[in-house]
């Protein structure tokens, strides 16, 4: 209770004027008794001028603990008074306990006021403001003002808004264990007690504690299991939330087979047994036991040893000349088996056969032998040598007129292009022959190590084994989806050479010239550890960007890269790309029955440091909008050695995970902070079969057509823009156009392949060249993912070149699945216009946006969100509930572990809107959270 009513400052003008006299009064008799002349002079000088105020302590905030009355204290020197004031009046005179001394080193006079403020003033207060006080001290030169000291009654509430809960994980496993201390006032610190001892998260890496006081244990030990509470405490009380025990169980896990034991029968049927344990680990805490037997038997028979017999003795030899001859025999009646024993004895047995005249009859013999036999030897040797150079001369003479066979040949060997597309072209074309205008020298050979003109494609082939069915085309065993070998063609013709000209309507051919001189002009100039981008136009793009971000796109791919301002350190630069790798140049992430899903795609330089995560951002064709769900989506990256690694599995992130990813139905988009080469793989989730999007793109040749024959080409593609784009250049290449805009098909994993039929030929006119009813392209070389253009020629042939008009239909469907229809009706003499579905106005060119441009959010509201919804707020309306409004929150413990989580939601909403380009559904956002002041903000200074 207030003693005396407070006064206003209008109200002590006298009564400063009469206690600044009396203090010049009570300065004057105190100098008089510290003088230490004895005789005091007529006159005094004049004393400087007395400074303002200044406080050597002002008030501190305060907590009114229970009914403890708290104390505010101020002190100010030089101050011939001081006074309190609180809320905006003067504190009595009487409430006021004052002490004054003399400051030895200035000596000015040093005042300091203790006031006490009890609870029953502070609850006396009415209205928004809290409780305040502050000092007010006067000098002979004026007043000065301390600042406001706050009072405020201090509390803490019983209950825990929410308290952990005990739970059961298996080994490994992440565990998060939520708490949310009571409301109070100062706000609680919260501790987590493990078995009652404190946990430090410093010294114990595997314990993560969030701004949200949830408690995170990355991998969950044995050694973990333990008793878990959350204590709150402030300057009031110190509250236990309930145990939750946690228990971390072992599942059993069986050890490697033993070998097999021996056959137990000696000799005939037995078993043989193999055992393993279930100690691999052995299970713990309630871990479920192995599951299948500990041991497996199979029968055995051990072979019965055989032993060997010989055979009957052969004949006798013919006498030789050492006058013997000899007889064998063979241990085979019957032959030694599965270990039984070797005959016993020598195999070959010998003797004399002359009874002892050998050496007599020899002599006699060499004294009456003819000389003729010696002759003979010297004609037959004679004859053989003839015998060879015969043979010999016959192969070169053969060898010489097989050359000149093939040098008449060689004018003749045609382009594989026109053998392939060859009604595409107007006639068959097939280059001069090199003696017309150029004749060559007869020794030289034809040069095959220059490339005159290349060809990627399949060759379609009709042969049949007696066999196959004449319905249908195995495209497993037929060369359609083979490429054709890369024909080298050195052309010696001059004018032809000449004539080579680039397409001037192709737009990929200018980007590649432009490309192939910037790296030419540049190179010299900049040391850069990119991969070469002139060599794919359209394929790639780069920038050099430094701490105010960007983003790099390539255009009608849908694939970009946005780097946030501060991702990369102030004062560096960085030459950044973006490519995406060409089927033909890359392996594929797949493997088994794994499908790619996306574009394979590098960005770099690799090994940068990056401060924050960027997004990149690629299309996919996995439909999504089911009700279950049936994929398992795999980010995948290529290591420098090639080989491709698991970065993380969605739905099964962890703190481990160095990436996350944002999945939308016809693109994902993924924050990572290693820059690589990626790839997103897929696999059916049981019991549902996934299904890919699929485009089905009918192209046919140019008009007009001055050949009989006549091809329509169906590619079956990905549904993603950079598919579509790959296959409509090179059909440009080829000559071919877009009959009509591509058609859907959903192609299911269920092993059933793609059949392409052609129907209601007008057989009066047109002819099928087809002997089978229909071609298929097997389920795999679809579901594999592999980016190769895949496509079924149908070749037909006109009755005349009168005729003009087709109609017929084409069907494509997957065997058991979905199917589509193309209804074709063009007249082959009529020139169409280029027709493309790709979104006008895209640049062939690679395009990249760098600084504030590149961003829709402006930094100054981006930097007042962020600092609204970071901190963390006991009623859930901050960064959390941003993530949930905006549909990022499958796992928000990835944002929680960042500087700002706003922030890296703000980039994610950068990537996932940059083709709208409006604040709409951040403001929305905003809104539905009662963030006014930051809408305010948004209206005021963005433009929404």
């Amino acid at each position: 209770m207030r003693s005396a009513p407070r006064r206003r400052d209008e109200d002590l003008g006298p009564l400063v004027l009469l206690l600044l006299v009396g203090t010049c009064v009570a300065s004057v008799t105190e100098s008089s008794d510290y003088s230490d002349a004895e005789v005091l002079p007529d006159s005094f000088p004049s004393a400087p001028a007395e400074p303002l105020p200044e406080f050597l302590l002002e008030p501190e905030d305060a907590f009114i603990v229970k009914n403890r009355p708290v104390q505010l204290r101020c002190r100010a020197s030089p101050a011939t008074q001081i006074y309190f004031k609180c809320n905006g009046e003067w504190v009595n005179q009487n409430d006021h306990v004052t002490r004054e001394s003399l400051d030895q080193m200035t000596g000015l006079v040093v005042r300091e006021v203790e006031v006490s403020v009890s609870r029953t003033q502070v609850e006396e207060l009415f209205g928004l403001e809290d409780y305040w006080c502050q000092c007010v001290a006067w000098s002979s030169a004026g007043t000065t003002k301390s600042t406001r000291a706050y009072v405020r009654i201090a509390y803490l509430r019983k209950n825990f808004e929410q308290e952990p809960l005990g739970r059961e994980v298996r080994l490994e496993q992440e565990v998060l264990l939520q708490c949310r201390p009571p409301e109070g006032m100062p706000a609680a610190e919260v501790d987590w007690l493990k078995n009652e001892d404190v946990i430090d998260p410093s010294q114990d890496s595997n314990f993560l504690i969030t701004i949200d006081h949830d408690l995170i244990i990355k991998q969950a030990r044995l050694l973990d299991t333990a008793n878990y509470t959350c204590v709150a405490r402030n300057v009031v009380a110190r509250r236990r939330s309930s145990t939750a025990t946690l228990i971390v169980y072992v599942s059993g896990g069986w050890s490697s087979w033993t070998e097999w034991s021996e056959c137990n029968a000696r000799c005939g049927r037995g078993w043989q047994r193999r055992t393993r344990s279930c100690t691999n680990p052995a299970p713990l805490n309630g871990g479920a036991f192995c599951e299948g037997p500990p041991v497996q038997r199979v029968t055995c028979t051990t072979l019965c040893p055989v032993d060997g017999g010989w055979t009957e003795w052969a004949k006798w030899s013919a006498c030789g000349t050492e006058c013997t001859h000899w007889r064998s025999r063979e241990c085979q009646a019957p032959q030694p088996l599965n270990g039984g024993k070797h005959c016993s004895g020598s195999m070959m047995e010998s003797k004399n056969c002359t009874e002892g005249f050998c050496h007599v009859q020899t002599l006699q013999y060499m004294k009456k032998k003819p000389l003729w036999p010696t002759m003979g030897v010297a004609v037959y040797t004679g004859l053989v040598v003839a015998l060879l150079l015969s043979v010999i001369l016959l192969l070169c003479v053969g060898v010489l007129a097989y050359r000149r066979r093939c040098r008449h040949l060689h004018g003749d060997i045609t382009d594989s292009s026109s053998a392939l597309t060859a009604a595409f072209h107007p006639g068959n074309y097939k280059p001069p022959r090199q003696d017309h205008s150029h004749p060559l020298h007869s020794s030289a050979p034809p040069d095959l190590t220059a490339t005159a003109g290349t060809f990627r494609g399949p060759l379609f082939s009709l042969q049949q084994s007696v066999n196959d069915s004449p319905h249908k085309i195995p495209m497993t065993t037929s060369p359609l989806l083979d490429p054709l070998p890369t024909l080298k063609i050195k052309v010696y013709n001059a004018s032809t050479l000449s004539s080579m000209e680039l397409p001037a309507d192709m737009c990929s051919s200018d980007g590649e010239i432009l490309s192939l001189k910037s790296v030419g002009t540049v190179g010299s100039k900049r040391d850069y550890h990119s991969p070469s981008l002139s060599r794919e136009p359209g394929l790639s793009t780069s920038a050099t960007l430094g701490n105010l971000g960007g983003r790099l796109t390539i255009p009608n791919t849908g694939v970009s890269l946005l780097v946030p301002p501060g991702t990369i350190p102030q004062g560096k630069f960085y030459e950044m790309y973006l490519i995406i790798s060409k089927w033909d140049k890359t392996t594929l992430p797949s493997e088994g029955s794994q499908t790619v899903l996306s574009p394979v795609v590098s960005c770099g330089p690799s090994g940068m440091l990056l401060n924050r995560p960027v997004v990149l951002t690629l299309p996919h064709c996995a439909q999504l909008d089911t009700p279950t769900p049936d994929w398992t989506l795999t980010l995948k990256t290529q290591t420098h050695q090639g080989a491709w690694e698991e970065v993380l599995t969605v739905g099964e992130e962890s703190l481990s995970s160095p990436c996350y990813l944002q999945l939308e139905e016809e693109c994902c988009h993924v924050l990572m902070e290693q820059l690589g080469t990626y790839g997103l793989v897929g696999q059916s989730c049981p019991p549902q079969p996934a299904c890919k999007r699929l485009q089905l793109a009918l192209f046919a040749p140019r008009a007009p057509c001055l050949s009989l024959d006549y091809s329509l080409r169906i590619y079956c593609i990905q549904d993603t823009p950079h598919a579509l784009k790959e296959v409509l250049d090179l059909e440009r290449s080829l000559g071919g156009v877009l009959l009509e805009d591509p058609k859907p098909l959903f192609f299911k994993d269920s092993y059933h392949n793609l059949r392409l039929s052609i129907h209601d030929i007008p057989h009066t006119h047109w002819r099928s060249k087809l002997l089978a009813k229909y071609q298929e392209i097997p389920f795999y070389h679809i579901w594999s993912g592999s980016q190769r253009p895949l496509y079924c020629t149908f070749s037909l042939e006109r009755s005349s070149l009168a005729v003009s008009q087709l109609a017929c239909k084409i069907c494509v469907r997957q065997v058991e699945g979905e199917g589509q229809i193309f209804q074709l009706h063009t007249d082959i003499q009529e020139t169409l216009p280029p027709h493309s579905p790709l979104p006008s106005g895209g640049s062939c060119l690679p395009s990249s946006q760098v600084g504030p441009y590149a961003f829709r959010l402006p930094s100054a509201i981006r930097q007042k969100i962020c600092n609204s919804l970071d901190a963390p707020s006991a009623r859930g309306c901050d960064w959390r509930l941003l993530a949930r409004s905006l549909g990022f929150d499958r796992y928000l413990n990835y944002f929680a572990t960042k500087p700002s989580p706003t922030g890296v939601l703000l980039d994610l909403w950068e990537a996932c809107h940059q083709g709208d380009a409006d604040l709409v559904s951040l403001a929305t956002a905003l809104e539905e959270m009662g963030k006014s002041e930051v809408l305010v903000v948004m209206t005021t200074d963005g433009d929404c």
